[in-house]
């Protein structure tokens, strides 16, 4: 059997999905491989990730979400779907392209929990990843095709928190 991309899946209510993701494109870019990362719902321009990953070469950070997602009735969420579309055009250029060896998609599975997207769109654009591609999707609520596509899951569980106990989100630790 000829080699296959590897697809993984960071999923559930815990945190750290995105954490786990951006460890391993860390890693990745340490071992010289270029590395795309397309969020799908995040646009604070102000995530430490963007701020780290700015000037490094062959390493990127696309953001194409609007920030928190309106429910489906609300006229905003049509501009949400475009962004999340827009995201799902860009991430489908680095799956397919060969250029970046480890592609992230932040958010996708949530995207498609949310209607975003839908799940036959995602599966189509991670299914054209190239042999030597690594694809990693984040996000609460993988769908069981989603499942099914990938070769590993990690679902995220929450066992305690301190925002659940009132602290507030601090810079470096949540953002």
């Amino acid at each position: 059997m000829g080699k296959t991309p590897r697809i993984l899946i960071f999923t559930g209510d815990g945190k750290g999905k995105t954490t786990a993701a951006l460890g391993m494109a860390f890693r990745a870019h340490g071992h010289g491989m270029a590395v795309s990362v397309v969020q799908f719902i995040k646009g604070d321009s102000s995530t430490g990730e963007l701020l780290a990953a700015h000037g490094l070469a062959d390493f990127e950070i696309l953001q194409s979400g609007l920030g928190f997602v309106p429910p489906t009735d609300d006229p905003r969420f049509a501009a949400h779907r475009a962004a999340a579309q827009a995201a799902l055009e860009k991430a489908a250029e680095k799956i397919a392209g060969g250029r970046s060896r480890l592609v992230v998609l932040d958010e996708a599975c949530l995207a498609v929990a949310l209607g975003l997207l839908e799940e036959r769109q995602l599966i189509e654009a991670v299914a054209q990843a190239l042999p030597e591609t690594c694809v990693v999707l984040t996000g609460r609520g993988a769908t069981p095709g989603l499942i099914a596509l990938a070769d590993t899951v990690t679902e995220m569980r929450p066992v305690k928190h301190a925002l659940q106990a009132g602290r507030a989100a601090e810079k470096g630790v949540e953002w």
